[in-house]
Order: structure tokens, then C-alpha cells, then sequence
């Protein structure tokens, strides 16, 4: 069993998407994943998701996604720093978010450069 969530979970919904799959169950739980998965769906890569307390698992339903991966190592990016990655990772200048973990939690990269904050990269998505 891996010990990185987020990037179990993302490969999860990848594989789903690419193998045809409109819905997937996860079965660990986090609070980062769950901050990760709001994102994702104020951006419209993922429909819906439903969070079960009890059995510790979250399903939801894909949306408008190509690819979704965790960034391993987690880089520390500055304020400056924020465009080298979202050109190392995006593939074209407005499609796409790269997720930055601040001192004021998680936040797009867009958000990020608005308020002239770096943090950690933690994952992207388009």
C-alpha cells in the first residue's frame, strides 16, 4: 500500500477516464484530497463527489479532464518560481491548473500569482 494518497487517488481517476469509466470510488480518504478535489471541481475537471464517513471513501463523477497527476518530488516554488512550473507541467499557456500549497491553504496557480504567494506544488490537472 502506497503512502501518498493524493497521488493513489489521481491515478485512480485517470485510469478511469482512459479506460472509458464515467464515475470511480476511492477508497483512502484525506483532508488534502479533499481540498484537492474542491479545486478540481471549481475548475469543472470533475462533476460531483460524495464524501462516506463511514466506509472512508469518496466517489465522484469525472468531468472535463485529459490528465491528472501528483508531482513528485513536491517542489517549493516561489513567487517568481510559479510560471517556470506551470510551463514545466501545463501544455498550453490557459489550459490547465497546477495546485500550490500555501501558507494560506491550497490554491490554483492563478490564484497563487494573483496574490504574489509561492508555496509547494502539489498537483496539476487540465
Amino acid at each position: 500500500m502506497s503512502h501518498d494518497v493524493v497521488a493513489d487517488a489521481l491515478n485512480m481517476i485517470r485510469n478511469a477516464k482512459k479506460a472509458g469509466k464515467e464515475n470511480v470510488e476511492i477508497k483512502i480518504i484525506s483532508n488534502l484530497l479533499i481540498e484537492i478535489l474542491k479545486i478540481m471541481k471549481q475548475e469543472k475537471a470533475i462533476k460531483k463527489y460524495k464524501i462516506d464517513a463511514k466506509e472512508k471513501s469518496i466517489t465522484l463523477t469525472i468531468g472535463e479532464l485529459s490528465e491528472c497527476k501528483a508531482v513528485k518530488p513536491r517542489f517549493s516554488c516561489d513567487k517568481d518560481q510559479v510560471e517556470k512550473y506551470r510551463r514545466r507541467y501545463l501544455p498550453a499557456r490557459n489550459l490547465g491548473t497546477l495546485i500550490i500549497s500555501t501558507n494560506k491553504g491550497l490554491m490554483t496557480h492563478k490564484e497563487a500569482q494573483e496574490e504574489g504567494t509561492g508555496g509547494c506544488v502539489i498537483a496539476y490537472f487540465y
